[in-house]
């Protein structure tokens, strides 16, 4: 038996929204988008995860993410990612969908999130739930700008291909592998390993899995990550804060109690 991984798409799989359109309030604040932009994606979004594309309108939004990123400065994407990953992302991620990666990584599963957004945003996201390993979107750029040019787009056929790719570099057995996705545009992917799931599914990829007898999962908890923190056991970090709290508290308690006890001396 090879090596085995488990590839989870990110929007409405993972976290209980979109990626992409998480960020538009500040991308907008910083002035990288317009209103209409914002509008735009929005229902480009909406259109794909409702029915699925084609690879004519994949195309389409391929070319418009292209454009509307022309000129972007690398660094300030990354800064306004980093510095609005906790409110706009962290809320939203499926208590459900963290709990099954956990389950994989403690079987000794690789972790690899598949997402057309950019590997800018997918990245993070994925060092919030411990995995190290996307496949997204890659964008090129020059100079510390983007051209508007794609190197790489995480959708369709090329992201079955990368997967692939990926599953041979590293000896995945894909008949042993795991894959997770709520879009009919990800059947290729689900198809292409021996335990496909449909997650919270699109009403296209619910009649897929069930004519093909793929398991079908509702996610319905997004749980911020702290308060997942808090409702997990102690573990050895927990333990030794408190450890150490409990200390502090004895060792004041302990000094209050020599001082009162110095000052009733001296008093008789």
């Amino acid at each position: 038996m090879g090596r085995s991984a488990a590839f989870f798409d990110l929007d409405k799989t993972v976290i209980a929204t979109s990626s992409a359109l998480a960020f538009g309030r500040p991308f907008y604040r910083d002035g990288l988008i317009t209103k209409r932009d914002v509008v735009k994606t929005a229902y480009a979004q909406f259109v794909f995860k409702r029915a699925g594309a084609d690879e004519q309108t994949m195309v389409r939004t391929r070319d418009y993410m292209a454009a509307l990123c022309k000129g972007w400065k690398v660094d300030q994407v990354k800064q306004i990612v980093g510095e609005t990953l906790h409110d706009l992302i962290d809320p939203y991620i499926y208590a459900e969908a963290a709990t099954l990666i956990e389950e994989h990584q403690a079987a000794g599963r690789d972790i690899i999130l598949v997402s057309a957004s950019g590997e800018e945003m997918v990245q993070p996201i994925g060092a919030q739930l411990g995995v190290n390993d996307v496949i997204a979107t890659r964008m090129k750029a020059e100079d510390g700008r983007y051209t508007g040019e794609i190197e790489f787009y995480a959708a369709g056929p090329a992201k079955v291909e990368a997967v692939r790719k990926m599953a041979a570099e590293r000896g995945y057995d894909l008949e042993d592998c795991y894959a997770y996705s709520d879009s009919v545009s990800d059947v290729p992917l689900l198809a292409a390993v021996g335990h496909p799931s449909a997650v919270n599914p699109d009403k296209s990829l619910r009649r897929e899995a069930t004519d093909r007898g793929w398991q079908i999962l509702e996610f319905r908890h997004p749980i911020p990550l702290a308060r997942r923190l808090r409702n997990r056991p102690a573990v050895p970090v927990a333990a030794a804060a408190l450890s150490l709290g409990v200390g502090v508290a004895i060792g004041i308690a302990w000094y209050g109690r020599r001082r009162r006890a110095r000052s009733q001396s001296a008093t008789a």
